[in-house]
């Protein structure tokens, strides 16, 4: 009977095979920090918390949605960087990139606003050990939201939204890269798993409203449906900012099981990865041969156009 389900038909292309990673154990950093309104002391601040947790063992360091800024609309336009220029331009992927080389450590590094051209985008750099920028994703699902009297935020006032899902090879592993909002829609998080990814980062900014509801829920969804790591890493929260973020940076593992979070204040995260579970997870419950390819598909559109 499972033969006529078609598994290999439910996503197109096909899924590829998971990819033997670089390691298969290694410590992960969630650096949950402030930001303030000074951006050369939130520049410091990251870097010190960086060095902090590969002096803890950290080969990973995640940090942040807009920790350079505060997260504002009428902010992100003055605290916008120019990544693609790079240098004085771009003083905070400088930082990035400067302590990715000198710490030998993978930075996936959150988020801050990027400049390019006449538009704005939320933007998330990724840097390898060698220091050099890897990966760069603009948030697609700008975070638009009004419920009267309790939060009204409308992101795509100020910025454009990415196009293009970004997955990278890293000296820790095959990674998908979402920013926040875009966590909500699993079809990003199966075309990841669908790519060989083993780890989903997301650094994110839920509020307080919607952070109580389903901050931890969406991530253990993205991690059991697909049968892989997430990591989110959020501001901490600052009570009397414009938009006040709910904190709660999480590791999740494979069976959608909350292996390391904390609370709202400032703190860094340390936690082990062991990708071998990804494979013992897929062998308990396989879901890769359950899919009913007779029934539904996912299309990747930019793999089977390119």
């Amino acid at each position: 009977m499972a033969s006529t389900y078609k598994p290999e038909q439910a996503r197109v292309p096909p899924a590829v095979q998971l990819p033997v990673p670089p390691v298969t154990k290694f410590k992960i950093a969630l650096c949950q920090l402030s930001a303030t309104d000074d951006k050369e002391r939130n520049i410091v601040h990251a870097r010190r918390a960086i060095e902090e947790a590969a002096e803890k063992g950290a080969q990973l360091v995640l940090l942040p949605e807009i920790w350079n800024s505060p997260y504002s609309n009428d902010c992100l336009p003055v605290y916008a960087e120019d990544i693609d220029a790079g240098g004085d331009a771009s003083p905070s992927t400088a930082m990035l990139s400067e302590a990715a080389r000198s710490l030998q450590i993978t930075i996936v590094g959150g988020s801050i606003p990027e400049r390019s051209g006449d538009r704005l985008y939320n933007t998330c750099c990724v840097f390898g050990k060698d220091g050099k920028l890897k990966a760069k994703h603009r948030k697609i699902h700008l975070f638009d939201i009004d419920i009267p009297g309790k939060i009204t935020f409308v992101e795509s006032k100020t910025l454009s939204a990415g196009d293009n899902h970004t997955i990278v090879d890293t000296d820790v592993g095959r990674i998908g890269i979402g920013i926040c909002h875009d966590i909500q829609f699993q079809e990003l998080a199966m075309v990841y798993a669908a790519r060989g990814a083993h780890l989903l980062c997301y650094p994110g900014a839920f509020e307080m409203t919607t952070g109580p509801l389903y901050w931890e829920l969406v991530q253990r969804s993205r991690a059991a449906d697909n049968q892989l790591y997430v990591a989110t890493c959020s501001p901490a929260r600052d009570a009397g900012a414009g938009y006040i973020a709910w904190g709660h940076s999480t590791l999740v593992g494979p069976f959608g099981e909350v292996l390391a979070t904390t609370e709202h204040e400032e703190t860094i995260i340390i936690a082990e990865i062991d990708y071998s579970q990804i494979e013992l997870r897929r062998t308990n419950l396989p879901l890769q041969n359950q899919r009913r390819g007779d029934l539904y598909q996912l299309v990747d559109l930019q793999r089977l156009n390119s």
